[in-house]
């Protein structure tokens, strides 16, 4: 069920549906709309052409042709008039309509643009609002996958842009992440010795090499050692999650996680995750940041005041924002990876 924010060419990325921000005729157009007709092929609009045109805040579907796709689901959204005229119920009816067309044909992927917002002049700040609304509400209750693509990352703004919260004031110096993203000097270490290195071009290297190793199999306090490991990222994340009262699909869904992704975790205890993923899950647990960087340890990782990533994710938790879609909104501005799968 993750939500997810793109920059790129809707047509070049594969999606169970790709959505057209269609004209009312869906004949074919300008903008994402024309992108869409020249990367399926002529195929796409003599299917168009049998159903009769589309009218606002409604959809249909056909077939993909050329695209990456297995169907394109073709919406109008509403002409901006100033706010007064409807626009925002009928811009919601266009994604919960696309949504809803989607799941009936079986869909586990669809893929947005960001509808009405080029030419038909809807406020991007306000488009993204509705189109995030419409999105979440669904995903409440589905396990698809859905992106919105911005075919520039300038084309992005975040609905909370003006509460200070999401990209407070410092964030806009130049030296905001001079000052917080400091480069660590690493200090050089020597070489091992010849006699040390495995895989060395001397004969009599790995000899050696494979005698330590067999020495230090047989190491009784290495097996002691290796016998008393702390608890997995996994066996640590299931017991938080008993702790905090949730459900599995409760905490996966807040998390931006995938069903899937989630069962292939609780069913291996030393399943191996990405930081993206171990960050994920302790927003959806709104653990406080010291128990953050424990799950990340169970994990292998570390927050670091010299990655940009770390920097943004650690700013929203010491504040105790555990919105995860806001955060990822501040990390896809930035041009980060987003958290969840």
């Amino acid at each position: 069920m993750p939500f997810l924010l793109r920059e790129g060419d809707i047509t070049k990325y594969e999606a169970d549906a790709i959505v057209n921000a269609a004209a009312p005729s869906l004949l074919g157009g300008g903008g994402v709309d024309g992108c869409i007709h020249r990367a399926a092929g002529p195929g796409l609009l003599a299917e168009c052409k049998t159903l009769g045109g589309c009218a606002t805040g409604d959809a249909r579907a056909t077939g993909a042709y050329r695209l990456p796709a297995r169907f394109v689901i073709h919406t109008v959204g509403p002409v901006w008039q100033g706010g007064g005229a409807g626009e925002r119920e009928l811009l919601l009816s266009c994604y919960r309509r696309s949504l809803e067309e989607a799941e009936k044909r079986g869909c586990g992927s669809v893929s947005f643009p960001l509808i009405s917002s080029g030419a038909y002049g809807y406020p991007k700040k306000e488009a993204f609002a509705a189109a995030k609304e419409a999105i979440l509400d669904f995903l409440s209750h589905s396990e698809m996958t859905v992106t919105l693509f911005f075919y520039r990352r300038e084309d992005f703004v975040p609905e909370t842009e003006e509460e200070g919260l999401l990209f407070p004031a410092e964030t806009k110096k130049p030296e905001f992440f001079r000052k917080l993203v400091r480069p660590q000097k690493s200090k050089a270490l020597p070489d091992p010795a010849p006699s040390l290195r495995l895989g060395g071009t001397c004969r009599e290297e790995a000899p050696l090499a494979a005698a330590l190793c067999c020495d230090a199999a047989r190491d009784p306090d290495l097996e002691h050692a290796l016998g008393t490991l702390d608890e997995s990222f996994s066996e640590m994340l299931l017991r938080k999650i008993d702790e905090k009262g949730m459900t599995d699909a409760a905490c996966y869904k807040k998390a931006n996680v995938d069903r899937k992704l989630f069962s292939k975790i609780r069913s291996n205890k030393n399943y191996r995750t990405s930081k993206q993923t171990a960050l994920a899950f302790a927003v959806a647990l709104e653990l406080p940041l010291p128990e953050v960087r424990e799950l990340l340890g169970k994990a292998g990782f570390a927050l670091s005041r010299s990655s940009r990533f770390d920097v943004i994710v650690t700013y929203f938790l010491e504040r105790g924002v555990y919105d995860i879609h806001r955060i990822n909104e501040a990390l896809f501005s930035f041009d980060q990876t987003l958290l969840g799968a």
